[in-house]
Order: structure tokens, then C-alpha cells, then sequence
């Protein structure tokens, strides 16, 4: 038995998330299917990170492990082969320690949250990217982002859902940057951490929307912390805008 790490990259519009699921399609299910199809073994997959319906990804780390003697680029080519046409690829395909663990290994997680600042529809970004009309200040949101890097409680940005068994975190990143797309305006929303809450980005983007809308001051953002309570939450960003960008491991 040998453990293969994948990355995987995929467009989570037509999944209702990475995680299997009894109710709809999943990147999970659908990422065991093909390898099914190329070893004849039932495989399960573990994945770094578990992200919501709409949630896309462009690096998640996972594993699978496999019996059958096959080269990882023949893995990674026939796995690839048997997604079609599911929007996911796997971008890179190794051999792992055993004791290698996609979700146990890894010290660091980030995200990327982007929203298209523009009025006219979004075309090649939809189900991509957040669109918000109003002009947003960049530079207040960052301001706002400080507010929350560090060990907090975030109780006001966890979903109800949430499983975790402590809703204390240390968020190591969360800077706020516009860039020019080839859609238009766009701010980029940037977080780090070793772990994140269920919702907990997408919570955070969206207080800090409000902020560069001008309805929040930036300490708006750092009281809502503070309050330890979901009700104090201003907004919930849509899942669309957010991607799964980096796992971190101890030998990377």
C-alpha cells in the first residue's frame, strides 16, 4: 500500500461542497470515483481543508491510498482522464510517507476572497467572484483586517453549524489589497491560518465589506469581535468569491 498526495484544483459550482455528501455531488465522491476506475480498489480521500458549496479551490492537498503498482504520473494522468468533464483537475501527484496526512499534517491553510467591483453583471467571473457596485475603500477594510490577525475568540464569525470544539483561533494573515483584473476592480481579501472556524472567512469578508462601503467604521469590525456572539455579526459574504489557495506542511 502506498499513500499518493494530490493537489487538486477545482470549480466548486456544481458540488455541494468537498466532503461527501447523501444529498448531491461532491468533489470527494467524485475524486474516489476515478480512482476507483483506474485501481479497481475502493479508496477514500482525506483533504486539507473541507469547503462549502461554491467554494472553489486551485491548490487543496489530499491523499488517497493505494495496493495497485502504478507511477504517480499515471495515477495523476488516468484520474484525470475519468473526472471529465467534472471541473477538477489534479495539478500534481506524489508518493508520501505513510504517516503522511493531508489534514493531520498540515500547519497552515489559506484563502483568497475575491470580490469584482463593478455595476455591469459579472459574465466570465460568475459564480467566481463576489460583485458588490458600491465603491469600496481598500484601505479601510485593510485597517479593519488588523483587527482580527491574532489569537481571538471568534465566536461572532463561527457558523451555528460549526463543529469545532473551541472557537479561539490565531489568525496569522488577513490583508486587503485592490488589484486590476481582467474583469475590473477587485479587491482581494488574503487569509492565514493554521486552522479556520466553519465560515469563519467568509464571515470576516463580509464585515469587512461593510466597512468599505462605508455603513462600518473599521473599529466596527474589532467591537463585533469583542462581542463573542453571532447576532453581532453584520454580514455572511456568498460562498463564490472564496478560494482554497494554499496547505502548508512541515517539509515544505
Amino acid at each position: 500500500m502506498r499513500r499518493f498526495a494530490l493537489t487538486l484544483e477545482f470549480d466548486g459550482t456544481p458540488f455541494m461542497g468537498l466532503q461527501r455528501q447523501a444529498h448531491g455531488p461532491s468533489v470527494q465522491q467524485a475524486v474516489e470515483e476515478a480512482v476507483q476506475a483506474i485501481t479497481g480498489e475502493d479508496v477514500r480521500m482525506h483533504a486539507a481543508g473541507r469547503t462549502d458549496t461554491g467554494v472553489h479551490a486551485l491548490a487543496m492537498r489530499a491523499h488517497v491510498d493505494v495496493a495497485k503498482d502504478i507511477e504517480p504520473f499515471r495515477l495523476m494522468e488516468g484520474v484525470n482522464a475519468k473526472l471529465r468533464p467534472d471541473p477538477i483537475a489534479v495539478t500534481e501527484c506524489r508518493i508520501v510517507p505513510e504517516d503522511w496526512h493531508a489534514r493531520f499534517s498540515c500547519i497552515g491553510r489559506g484563502y483568497v476572497y475575491r470580490i469584482v467591483n463593478r455595476r455591469a453583471p459579472l459574465t466570465l467571473d460568475a459564480n467566481r467572484a463576489w460583485q458588490l457596485a458600491p465603491p469600496l475603500n481598500a484601505d479601510a477594510m485593510h485597517e479593519a483586517a488588523q483587527h482580527l490577525v491574532g489569537h481571538h475568540d471568534f465566536t461572532t464569525f463561527r457558523s451555528a453549524h460549526c463543529q469545532a470544539q473551541s472557537p479561539i483561533k490565531t489568525l496569522d494573515r488577513l490583508d486587503v489589497e485592490r488589484v486590476s483584473g481582467l474583469g475590473g476592480e477587485e479587491i482581494r481579501i488574503h487569509a492565514e491560518a493554521r486552522s479556520f472556524l466553519h465560515h469563519q472567512v467568509r464571515s470576516m469578508v463580509g464585515c469587512l465589506a461593510l466597512v468599505g462601503m462605508g455603513r462600518w467604521r473599521p473599529g466596527d469590525v474589532r467591537d463585533a469581535l469583542a462581542a463573542r456572539e453571532r447576532q453581532a455579526l453584520g454580514l455572511n459574504a456568498p460562498p463564490q468569491g472564496l478560494y482554497f489557495v494554499r496547505a502548508l506542511y512541515p517539509e515544505e
